[in-house]
């Protein structure tokens, strides 16, 4: 699959494949996809999570197939249909759906945050509406499927604990994170670690209206000492507010860490010629407050 948003920086965009499971109409960013495949039988694993269909190995290497109509809740998969193999928090999983439309490109801006009537925020597993054509494409959270799945694949918050007992620090740090789920366990890390002044955004436009705002009154050094953002966000996503920090002669001196299940190679060479100061795949929650301490050492 051909795609160009991998070349561009900061533009704001993202590419989402739509594809179809139970007659609805779902979405993935592109970002996330290694390949599609055509349906191929698996073997069932003993004891396994009713929504994981079993392993399969295409070209030698192990996949788990997962039922994504199984973890919406509409009964159970038949063969056929296709996989979407997936790549992010460093692992490929394949998730089984009944078939593929095509590649939308859209901003951030366009992306519409679930409501509450719609879900809720903590057990939700849609990150975002968008409508095209008239019709509506729900943007799933694949990342909450396979934790909600494996716990373990989330953020390893035990590692935290490996650190030993630390001194507590009052360095101003700001976080992007639109998963309310996921940023309170961040923030909840960062002050076992040690970092009680935490300032949090919803997304990236509203982290960076925080920071002009510290910007124009002149107390940015005082309210910004490190930025720490994830790249998929409704409004504005990580990259552009990378971009934006890092093109400001007032503000590029802030350290930015991206925190994200999109850090791959790819991904990281984007980052790079943002001017990221470090990327972090999102389980690597121990790895981060190590950065943060190098970081703010400097």
């Amino acid at each position: 699959m051909e795609t160009k948003i991998l070349l561009e920086n900061g533009t704001n965009e993202l590419e989402v494949l739509e594809f179809v499971v139970d007659g609805n109409s779902y979405g993935i960013n592109v970002a996330k996809i290694r390949e599609i495949i055509t349906y191929s039988p698996v073997t069932p694993v003993p004891n396994a999570h009713p929504s994981v269909e079993g392993i399969f190995m295409p070209r030698d290497s192990m996949i788990t197939a997962i039922d994504l109509r199984n973890c919406l809740q509409r009964g159970q998969s038949q063969p056929g249909g296709l996989f979407i193999i997936t790549s992010f928090n460093k692992l490929d999983i394949a998730f089984h759906v009944d078939a593929v439309i095509g590649i939308h490109r859209v901003s951030w801006v366009d992306i519409i945050k679930p409501g509450a009537t719609v879900t809720s925020a903590e057990d939700g597993i849609s990150t975002g509406i968008i409508k095209i054509d008239g019709k509506i494409i729900i943007i799933l959270d694949f990342e909450k499927i396979i934790t909600d799945i494996n716990p373990e694949t989330g953020l390893k918050v035990t590692e935290i604990e490996a650190l030993g007992a630390r001194e507590n620090s009052e360095v101003p740090i700001l976080i992007a994170e639109d998963s309310s789920l996921l940023r309170k366990l961040i923030i909840d890390s960062l002050k076992k670690a040690g970092y009680d002044n935490i300032i949090k955004a919803e997304n990236g436009e509203e982290a960076w209206e925080y920071i002009v705002k510290c910007r124009d009154a002149g107390t940015l050094d005082n309210e910004v000492h490190l930025l720490i953002t994830d790249i998929e966000m409704p409004l504005m996503d990580g990259h552009r507010l990378t971009k934006l920090v890092k093109s400001d002669e007032e503000t590029k001196h802030i350290p930015v860490i991206i925190f994200s299940s999109l850090v791959n190679e790819e991904m990281k060479r984007k980052g790079e010629d943002l001017g990221a100061d470090a990327q972090l795949s999102k389980p690597e929650i121990g790895n981060l407050v190590r950065v943060i301490d190098e970081l703010l050492a400097r």
